[in-house]
């Protein structure tokens, strides 16, 4: 199929560089002449583990393109997807102003039936509004649907070229023939496909983000409470996670969760909520309990030197939210670099792929280094907040000599205790003491 991808971001390249790869001629478009001239050049402009690799490969064979021309991409396409941002606005909502000027340049440059799919994640009852917004501008046939994404930052190649759902709303019957038709090559070992309603297909990607989001806040509230009870959250949930209805899956207690999508869907969710008059009481309280523990690193850190860190250097391993990627959006290493910051203390940090986005943000007030055990030398105490494989076997022995006090702060949970403890270190984790 001809398909046009409007919005170069995350969602946009990946979703852009994978229908390219199943045989499709994809155009992706972006109004932003920088980042498209980067991406001629055969730069990519987020981390994410082999998406560099395959849109050279489809950029090669001729089946992906990038271009500023939007007007030319819809006009060619079968298949226009919004890949736009939707960045949180001041009260919680979701930010549509790119969906609405988009929908109104696609129905501007309609020249024929198309389907027109929103991939960014958007409020129930965006479909009806780009619909009545398209219509305004043109007297051809369209269809418009949902199609919302699932990707994994670290594995979105994997989760868009094997997806487990494949998720299409629409009210138009022809818009989900043509979208069931572009998916049946990605879903033909079992029909993963799950046709439905607009409205439903919107919300159903709030609830899936808001469901993982509340399993993480509760296993870290529960932490807390181990630590106040004398138990071990570990063993605790690997107990739980057995139970085949529960499952293991986003039970791992730590310093809170941040990125592009949990946080600001779970804020846009309860806003949606409120403004149909229901309080989502539940999800209110994965926000609040998100919010708390971004800020128990710091304090542990706070507590173990009697309040005050002034004169102390504190080293952090870690800055992206998750590992294999270098986005920073509401990752806790930034709140734990300011608590750290306003209690006094010296900061030195380390990251293999968010410095850069982090530099910024801090200036001076943060010495970044190239090395991990950089980030140790002469630190009172180290800090672990993401749990990239290189800090997960690191020389103790010789970060141990390294750092002027062996504290260790474990927000990930991911080192052993008592060997830790036999070579002299001092140790901490979320939920285990």
């Amino acid at each position: 199929m001809q398909l046009a991808v409007i919005g170069t971001g995350y969602v946009g390249l990946v979703a852009g560089a994978g229908f390219a790869d199943f045989g499709n001629d994809v155009a992706c478009v972006d109004v932003d002449e920088g980042k498209i001239a980067r991406l001629l050049r055969g730069e990519v402009p987020i981390y994410e583990p082999g998406l560099d690799t395959l849109i050279a490969k489809n950029t090669k064979a001729g089946r992906l393109s990038f271009s500023t021309d939007v007007a030319a991409a819809i006009q060619s396409a079968e298949v226009v997807f919004i890949a736009v941002g939707t960045p949180p606005a001041a009260d919680g909502s979701a930010d549509l102003s790119a969906v609405y000027a988009v929908a109104e340049t696609i129905g501007k440059n309609m020249n024929g039936f198309k389907v027109v799919a929103t991939k960014s994640t958007v409020p129930v009852g965006t479909a009806d509004q780009v619909e009545a917004i398209i219509a305004r501008h043109t007297t051809h046939p369209f269809g418009v649907a949902s199609n919302p994404e699932f990707l994994k930052e670290g594995d979105a190649i994997n989760d868009f070229m094997k997806p487990d759902r494949v998720v299409i709303g629409s009210n138009n019957p022809r818009a989900l023939e043509v979208l069931r038709s572009l998916y049946d090559p990605f879903v033909r070992t079992s029909d993963r496909i799950h046709s439905m309603g607009a409205r439903s297909a919107e919300l159903t990607k709030y609830a899936s983000n808001a469901l993982l989001a509340t399993r993480i806040s509760f296993m870290n509230d529960l932490a807390l409470l181990a630590e106040k009870l004398g138990a071990d959250i570990d063993r605790v949930r690997k107990a739980v996670g057995a139970d085949p209805r529960i499952g293991p899956k986003f039970l791992f207690p730590g310093p809170g969760f941040g990125g592009s999508c949990f946080p600001k869907d779970i804020s846009a969710l309860i806003h949606t909520a409120r403004t149909m008059g229901h309080d989502l009481e539940v999800v209110r309280a994965v926000e609040e309990v998100n919010k708390r523990q971004k800020h128990v690193l710091g304090t542990k850190v706070k507590h173990h030197f009697d309040g005050s860190l002034a004169g102390r250097v504190v080293g952090i391993w870690g800055l992206a939210f998750k590992p294999q990627t270098d986005d920073i959006r509401e990752s806790p290493a930034l709140t734990l670099i300011e608590d750290l910051l306003a209690a006094g203390a010296t900061v030195r940090a380390h990251d293999p792929q968010a410095i850069e986005n982090v530099r910024p943000l801090f200036g001076d007030r943060v010495t970044f280094v190239d090395t991990m055990y950089a980030a140790a030398e002469g630190a009172d105490a180290l800090a672990l907040v993401t749990e990239w494989h290189e800090y997960r076997r690191p020389d103790f022995h010789r970060i141990k000599r390294l750092m002027r006090t062996p504290s260790l702060f474990d927000g990930r949970n991911i080192w052993d205790p008592e060997d830790l403890r036999s070579i002299g270190f001092w140790y901490t984790g979320i939920g285990r003491g």
